[in-house]
């Protein structure tokens, strides 16, 4: 989204500003063909140079970062964690060249369009928290320092000094890109500030988030909606993986998930697919229960860590293994993905590609890597997001075709076959380990009987 010199975005929060001249629109043979390019990055300030395919420079678009944006800064801040936020705030905004925000500053009215705005700079970069630049790993309402760094979040993203979003409870904020007809919305939750502790199925927006998300998605319309989480919406990847190891996604608070879900479905609301982050890996999952259409999340994290990195090089391929034999109904498989599960552990960043020109227009949804090369992807026309009878039909009788199972709902020896997989393997090796101490006992006697009798 956002072409150089294009439409973007508007906000209740933003201030008029007197209208300053345009530089020259970029020639067209310079554009490669696809109007409109959304960038979801994790870290975007501390990607290395060459993202996109563009040494030296960040591809031209709208940045969405989610989360983890301060993460690695360890000059220590007072009633922070050491490494949860960093130091001066000039050190911290120079990590971002151009845009970094700076909704109040570079955006001005748009000329003949209500609600629209324009910019001048090529790239343009809104964002939300995850748990590490809120403060504390998985944190939630509970965290005593929200309040400071809430302002901690906003002073780098460069909002205005008397933006809304400063005297709300929480970071949450809406966009409207485009023109008429064209028109894309950006919703970024909170997930943090008013969320329950993790096993508690209680609340993760809070009742003020809730109302304003209703106005939001019942407002003026859009042919598309773009929703960001710092959080995954539709995998469950914790159903999967437990006892082993467990992570954050609405699908550990069920009752707010089939809320968010319904509250689609009421709206009535065309075009909606969710953005998240948080676990370290990227994937598109796929949910078509959930509305009236499928729901589509592209998780794209993380630019600077990923769970492949985590570990030495030898045991990247067992990661690779661990994550094609973990069960998941929700993830979209296809056979242009780099590995066979379809998920990428490797750092990766998402890309969401609108053509307008295509009749009808179509939306592509990737995951790429860091040379820009796609490991993963989804096209399909813009039309297809919109409520129809059939899948209307397909949610009431709740057929259990793909992507309609939730992963709670799998059998049991699908669902915990990982469990099953590592704890027989040690079970194995401790097998084999007594036998071969039984073994070796049994031989050092039968040796020492043989020299005394000798």
């Amino acid at each position: 989204l956002a072409r150089p010199n294009g439409r973007l975005p508007a906000r209740s929060s933003l201030p008029s500003h007197p209208p300053r001249p345009l530089p020259p629109r970029r020639p067209q043979h310079h554009r490669r063909g696809v109007q409109d390019r959304i960038w979801l990055l994790r870290q975007p300030e501390r990607a290395p140079a060459r993202v996109g395919g563009h040494r030296g420079v960040r591809p031209a678009g709208l940045h969405l970062a989610r989360g983890q944006r301060l993460r690695g800064q360890q000059a220590p801040v007072p009633g922070v964690r050491e490494g949860a936020h960093g130091g001066a705030l000039e050190e911290r905004a120079a990590l971002l060249p151009g845009d970094r925000g700076g909704a109040a500053r570079e955006v001005r009215a748009g000329q003949g369009q209500p609600g629209v705005r324009q910019a001048e700079g090529e790239v343009f970069v809104i964002g939300t928290w995850d748990d590490h630049d809120y403060g504390v790993n998985d944190a939630g309402k509970e965290y005593s320092g929200k309040v400071f760094s809430q302002r901690l979040l906003l002073d780098f993203l460069d909002e205005d000094e008397d933006s809304p979003r400063r005297k709300q409870a929480g970071v949450y904020a809406s966009y409207m890109f485009g023109p008429e007809g064209k028109r894309v919305k950006v919703i970024m939750l909170d997930t943090r500030y008013h969320r329950d502790p993790l096993l508690s199925d209680g609340a993760i927006l809070g009742d003020p988030q809730w109302q304003w998300l209703e106005r939001e998605l019942r407002g003026p319309q859009s042919e598309m909606t773009i929703i960001g989480s710092s959080i995954q919406v539709v995998s469950n990847l914790s159903a999967t993986t437990g006892p082993l190891f467990y992570v954050e996604s609405w699908a550990r608070f069920p009752r707010e998930r089939e809320r968010l879900f319904r509250l689609i479905d009421s709206s009535k609301r065309n075009g909606v697919l969710f953005i998240s982050g948080d676990v370290h890996f990227g994937e598109i999952a796929r949910f078509d229960c959930g509305a009236q259409y499928p729901l589509y999340d592209i998780t794209s994290s993380g630019l600077t860590q990923s769970v492949e990195n985590s570990v030495p090089a030898v045991f990247q391929s067992v990661m690779r293994l661990l994550a094609w034999l973990t069960p998941t109904p929700m993830r979209v498989f296809s056979p242009n993905c780099r590995h066979k599960s379809c998920s990428y552990g490797q750092p990766n960043f998402g890309a969401i590609e609108i053509d307008w020109n295509a009749v009808p227009p179509r939306v592509k949804i990737e995951l790429r890597d860091l040379h820009g090369n796609s490991v993963d992807g989804v096209e399909f026309p813009i039309s297809e997001l919109k409520p129809s009878n059939a899948h209307a039909n397909k949610k009431e009788g709740h057929s259990f075709e793909a992507h309609c199972s939730l992963e709670t709902e799998l059998p049991w020896l699908v669902r915990y076959r990982l469990a099953l997989l590592f704890f027989g393997t040690i079970a194995v090796f401790v097998i084999a380990v007594a036998l071969l101490v039984i073994a070796c006992c049994s031989a050092t006697k039968l040796f020492t009987r043989k020299c005394k009798m000798a």
